[in-house]
C-alpha cells in the first residue's frame, strides 16, 4: 500500500525539494502549513490524488493532530531564524512527536540544525537542542537531521551574499573565520528519503555537510569569482559586529540579531565521528557543482556574462 507523508513546512525551500522527493517514489503527499495556497505550485509534480494540503499551525495541539491522522510518516521541517525560538523549534517540535505517538505513526524526521545543544548560549541552539530531547522523549523512534547551512536555488544565503556582493563596491565580511561546510538542498531531501526507507536510521541523530568546509571570507570570495565581480572586502572585527548585532545608538536598525551574531561565534561543520551523508549512502554535491547555475543572475550581463 502506498504510504502516506504528512509534510510540516511542506512549502518551504527545503520543503519543495522533499516533497518532489516523495512524489517521485510514488508516496502520497500530505502538505501541512498555515497558508495552504503558499504550497499549491507543487501541484504540478503530483499525479491526480497524489497531494492535498492541510492548515496547520505546530503552535496549535489540535490543527497538528488533525494533520497525522492517517500518516504512516511524518517530516517536521518549521524552524525560525528569528522571533520566539522556543514556541517553534522546542514547544512546536515536542507537538509534533507527540501527536505522531498519538496516531501510531511509524516514522518522524525531526529536521534540526548543527549547533543545536540545550547549553548553547544563542536561543536558536538551546531551542533546537531543546526540541530535539523532547521530541526523543515524546517519540524515541524519530530520526534527528543537523544541515549546515542549505543552499539552492531559492536559499536565503548564497543568494543574498551574491545579491550583496553585486551590489556593493566593498564588502562587508562579518564572522569571516567562522566556518560553515554548504550542503546541497537536493541532498538533504535524499537525505530524508534515506532515513526514512533505513529502519536503522530511527532514533538516529545525523549531522549533514556538503564536501567542502569554507570560511565566511572563503564563501564570499567564491561567489564574487562565481559571478564575474572583483571585489574588494572589509573584515568585520567582533567589537564592530557586536554593535551591529546589538544596533545599539548609532545602528537602530542591525541587519542581524544578536541571537545570530552569537550562533556565528560557533564554526557550523559536522563534528567528528558524527553519522553523516554518507552514512545514509547520499554522495555530498560540492557548491561549484550546482550553485553556477543560478547565480548567473547575479553577473553583469546576466548568463551572456562570462564568470572571471
Amino acid at each position: 500500500m502506498t504510504r502516506l507523508v504528512t509534510v510540516f513546512g511542506g512549502d518551504g525551500f527545503v520543503g519543495r525539494y522533499i516533497v518532489e522527493a516523495l512524489l517521485k517514489s510514488g508516496a502520497r503527499v500530505r502538505v501541512a502549513s498555515r497558508n495552504p495556497k503558499h504550497g499549491w505550485f507543487l501541484k504540478a509534480q503530483a499525479n491526480l490524488g497524489q497531494i492535498a494540503y492541510m492548515s496547520a499551525d505546530i503552535t496549535r495541539p489540535e490543527t497538528v493532530a488533525r494533520a497525522v491522522v492517517g500518516a504512516d510518516a511524518v517530516i517536521n521541517l518549521v524552524g525560525v531564524l528569528t522571533g520566539n525560538y522556543e514556541s517553534i523549534q522546542r514547544d512546536g517540535a515536542e507537538t509534533v512527536a507527540k501527536a505522531a505517538a498519538n496516531a501510531s505513526v511509524s516514522r518522524l524526521i525531526q529536521m534540526s540544525a548543527i549547533g543545536a545543544d540545550a547549553a548553547s548560549p544563542s536561543r536558536y541552539g538551546r531551542s533546537k537542542g531543546e526540541g530535539e530531547a523532547a521530541v526523543l522523549a515524546a517519540f524515541p523512534a524519530a530520526t534527528i537531521l543537523r544541515p549546515s547551512i542549505i543552499f539552492g536555488r531559492e536559499d536565503q544565503f548564497i543568494n543574498r551574499f551574491a545579491a550583496m556582493i553585486r551590489m556593493l563596491p566593498i564588502v562587508p565580511v562579518i564572522a569571516p573565520q567562522t566556518k560553515f561546510q554548504p550542503v546541497y538542498v537536493g541532498d538533504v531531501a535524499r537525505a530524508v528519503m534515506a532515513a526514512l526507507d533505513t529502519p536503522e536510521a530511527a532514533g538516529q541523530t545525523y549531522e549533514l555537510g556538503g564536501p567542502d568546509v569554507m570560511s565566511m571570507m572563503a564563501i564570499n570570495e567564491w561567489i564574487a569569482k562565481s559571478i564575474g565581480r572583483t571585489k574588494l572586502y572589509y573584515p568585520v572585527s567582533d567589537i564592530i559586529g557586536g554593535a551591529i548585532a546589538k544596533g545599539t545608538g548609532w545602528l537602530p536598525a542591525a541587519p542581524m540579531t544578536w541571537d545570530q551574531w552569537l550562533m556565528l561565534k560557533t564554526d557550523n561543520v559536522v563534528a567528528d565521528g558524527a553519522k553523516r551523508l554518507s552514512t545514509l549512502g547520499v554522495a555530498a554535491t560540492p557548491l561549484d557543482a550546482v550553485a553556477p547555475g543560478w547565480l548567473v543572475q547575479y553577473r553583469k550581463h546576466g548568463r551572456f556574462g562570462a564568470a572571471a
